[in-house]
C-alpha cells in the first residue's frame, strides 16, 4: 500500500498532478492516496519534494535521491557510446562475475512496463548451456530440412542450409565451431507475456552489458526454435503465458574495434 505521511506533506499537489491513474486526492488539505486504481508505479514517491510518500509493497531502501553528478549523462557521449558498441561473436574463455550478471538484470528490472505490470522474467543459462545448444540445433536442423522440401524463398533456404550445417558441425565436433551462441559463457533469456515489455528490458540490458566491459549477441535462432518447439520452454521452466522475447549470449569480447560504422539514413515521416 502507498501512503502519505501527513506530518511531512506540504500540500503542494505535485503527486496529485503527476499520478497517471488519478488515485490521489486532497483530504483536509493533505495528499491522500486512495489505493483503488494505483498501479504502484512510484511516480508519487519520486516527485514528492519532502519524501512524504512511501510504500510497503517494495523495498524503500532502493530509493536513491537524485544528484546531477551521479545521474546525468552527456547526450553526445551517450550517442557515441551507442554508435561504437558492436555485436560480439568472438568471446574470451572467461567466466562472468555474478555481480555483473545481476547488474545486467537490474537494468532490465527498472525498464518501464505497460501498466507497471513488471511481468518480465529472466533465465540465466550457464551450466546447461551446451545441453540447450544441442536441443536448439536439433530443432533448427529438422526445421531446415522441412524448409528445403517446401519453400522457394531464397532467404528461408539460406537459413535452412545454415541450420543444417550448424547441426552437422555440432555432431562432428560438439566443442568446435559455435555459430549459435559463439561459445559465450552465459545466456540471459528474457521472457514476458508482453513482448514490448521484454524488448525494452532487453535494450536496457544490452547497454548495461556494454558499460561493464562485456559484449553480447542476440540469438534470434533460439527464439525461432522455441517458437517451433515448446520443449525448449519446458527445459527452461517457462510457463505457458511467458514467451521468449530475446536471448543474449554474453561474454568478454576477444576483439577490439577502433571506430564506429556508417548506417543508412533514418526513414522519418514528419507530420
Amino acid at each position: 500500500m502507498f501512503k502519505v505521511n501527513i506530518e511531512k506533506c506540504i500540500s503542494c499537489g505535485a503527486c496529485i498532478k503527476d499520478c497517471p491513474v488519478k488515485d490521489i486526492e486532497f483530504v483536509e488539505k493533505k495528499a491522500s492516496i486512495k489505493n483503488n486504481a494505483c498501479v504502484k508505479c512510484g511516480h508519487c514517491i519520486a516527485i514528492c519534494p519532502v519524501k512524504a510518500i512511501s510504500t510497503d509493497d517494495y523495498d524503500m531502501n532502493e530509493v536513491i535521491e537524485y544528484n546531477k553528478n551521479d545521474f546525468d549523462i552527456k547526450s553526445d557521449n551517450f550517442l557515441n557510446f551507442i554508435k561504437y558498441k558492436r555485436t560480439i561473436r568472438n568471446f574470451k574463455n572467461q567466466d562472468i562475475e555474478n555481480e555483473k550478471i545481476l547488474k545486467i538484470i537490474e537494468a532490465g528490472r527498472f525498464a518501464p512496463t505497460s501498466g507497471n505490470t513488471q511481468n518480465v522474467k529472466y533465465i540465466v543459462v550457464k551450466d546447461k548451456l551446451q545441453e540447450l545448444r544441442e536441443m536448439t540445433l536439433e530443432i533448427l536442423n529438422d526445421f531446415g530440412k522441412e524448409v528445403l522440401e517446401s519453400s522457394t524463398n531464397k532467404l528461408q533456404i539460406k537459413y535452412a542450409k545454415m541450420w543444417i550445417e550448424m547441426y552437422n558441425d555440432y555432431i562432428s565436433n560438439p566443442l568446435g565451431n559455435d555459430r549459435l551462441f559463439y561459445k559465450a559463457p552465459i545466456l540471459i533469456i528474457v521472457t514476458s507475456e508482453h513482448s514490448l515489455n521484454a524488448g525494452i528490458a532487453s535494450a536496457n540490458m544490452k547497454l548495461m552489458t556494454d558499460t561493464l566491459g562485456l559484449g553480447s549477441v542476440f540469438s534470434g535462432f533460439l527464439v525461432r526454435a522455441c517458437e517451433r518447439d515448446s520443449s525448449i520452454k519446458e527445459f527452461l521452466g517457462i510457463n505457458g503465458n511467458q514467451n521468449i522475447v530475446s536471448c543474449m549470449a554474453i561474454g568478454y569480447p576477444n576483439v577490439k574495434y577502433f571506430r564506429t560504422v556508417p548506417r543508412k539514413s533514418p526513414d522519418i515521416i514528419w507530420k
